[in-house]
């Protein structure tokens, strides 16, 4: 069921002086873009950088003093740890932190910066679910409190406060607002808000092409776990949904959009070279949404929830390079070369467009063999140009393979 907005405004009393009150900022290049007026809720400004501090420090302060005393425990990916980090040394309470070790280093750093000594970070599995039960296991074994992620009633009534702020600092109707979804806990608690303070108003939630879990939960009308996840929106990328989330928005969310990991990546570049704005993946959803949902949103009132921008500076070539693949630029062939003198000059000059750039090569001569393969990565200026470049592969005699449509091979060279 919803969360009472008695409850919800007690999170908000709770939050006081802990979380920062983030703006709800106009923002005119997206509204002329998609002809309509975009504000985005900028959560990545939120002091630990995310929205989950909010259900973190609401749960955690809302502990009995023998809970507290006891210690908690949390599961996260990086952004729900920060913030039960924050809280622990906020509250001078014992905090067990249970990480994925695929999780970027930048978010393990910020954990231990945001809990110092009062708390220890575990990593353990490869994703969210793992650790998760991880976590859940070591509650049992020490009679510790688990704080769950994203499916409490606590946690998403302090998700709420996210919409609170939103109404109380609009002086507008808003007609559409989209949220990211990973677990749920954000938008079950944007929709108790709504539900009761403005009900007009639609939610659309944004999951990850990679991790449809609520999608598919909807669809089956059970909430389903995933058999596996694309863990790239790591924000987001969780295979169930809380069954507490699933409830509230079943029924409630107007639709949901996925929206492709490349197309994240396109977005997030975009936000930071044109208006300066660092995004993480789960960060950048909804506004990569945007494109999947123009003409719906032509003329409203559009409110973007932007959740955090914990992004680790390492892996922006790997953001690059899923944008160029999705833009349909970047491509990889292996392309068998003859073994004679001249070869890869007859290439460069008889398939390649005046404008067409190598940027990856790896050729291994064979010999006793007339044709050695190569592994080929090119940047073309217009994706039209693929279907050209092909024309001249076949027509110059070259035999080859165009690896972009095989997804297993090319997430594994990139």
């Amino acid at each position: 069921m919803i969360r009472p907005l008695e409850a919800i405004n007690t999170a908000a009393e709770h939050l006081k002086g802990v979380a920062t009150r983030t703006p709800l900022q106009f923002n005119t290049q997206l509204s002329e873009i998609y002809g309509c007026n975009i504000y985005l809720k900028r959560e990545d400004l939120q002091v630990v950088r995310s929205y989950k501090l909010r259900g973190a420090y609401n749960k955690i302060v809302s502990l009995s003093e023998t809970e507290k005393k006891n210690g908690i425990v949390c599961a996260s990916a990086g952004n729900h740890a920060q913030g039960v980090a924050y809280s622990c040394k906020k509250l001078n309470i014992k905090g067990i932190i249970f990480m994925p070790t695929t999780t970027p280093s930048q978010k393990i750093n910020q954990v231990k910066l945001f809990g110092k000594e009062h708390v220890d970070v575990i990593l353990t599995g490869d994703t969210f679910d793992d650790a998760n039960k991880a976590a859940e296991k070591f509650c049992i074994e020490k009679s510790a409190c688990f704080v769950h992620p994203f499916d409490d009633d606590k946690v998403i009534e302090g998700q709420a406060t996210v919409a609170k702020e939103i109404v109380e600092d609009s002086d507008f109707s808003i007609d559409y607002v989209l949220v990211p979804i990973g677990g749920g806990g954000l938008a079950a608690g944007i929709i108790s808000y709504f539900a009761q303070v403005a009900p007009r108003t639609k939610i659309i939630g944004v999951e990850p092409q990679g991790a449809p879990s609520m999608s598919l939960s909807i669809k089956k009308g059970v909430n389903t776990e995933l058999d596996t996840i694309d863990k790239f929106v790591d924000g987001a990328a969780v295979k169930k949904v809380g069954e507490k989330n699933f409830e509230i928005c079943k029924n409630r969310l107007a639709e949901i959009i996925l929206v492709p990991e490349g197309k994240v990546c396109t977005t997030i570049l975009n936000l930071y070279n044109q208006q300066a704005i660092v995004v993480e993946p789960a960060g950048a959803l909804t506004i990569a949404s945007l494109d999947l949902l123009s003409e719906k949103l032509k003329g409203k009132n559009v409110v973007c929830i932007v959740s955090g921008s914990n992004n680790d500076i390492m892996r922006t070539e790997e953001i690059r390079e899923r944008s160029l693949l999705y833009e349909g630029i970047k491509h990889f062939f292996v392309i068998r070369f003859p073994q004679r003198a001249g070869a890869l000059k007859e290439f460069v000059s008889n398939v390649l467009g005046p404008q067409d750039d190598i940027v990856h090569f790896e050729y291994i001569k064979k010999n006793n063999r007339e044709n050695g393969p190569a592994l080929v990565g090119m940047e073309i200026k217009n994706p039209k140009d693929l279907d050209l470049l092909k024309k001249n592969l076949f027509e110059s005699g070259f035999q080859f393979e165009y690896l972009n449509e095989n997804n297993n091979l090319l997430q594994f060279l990139i």
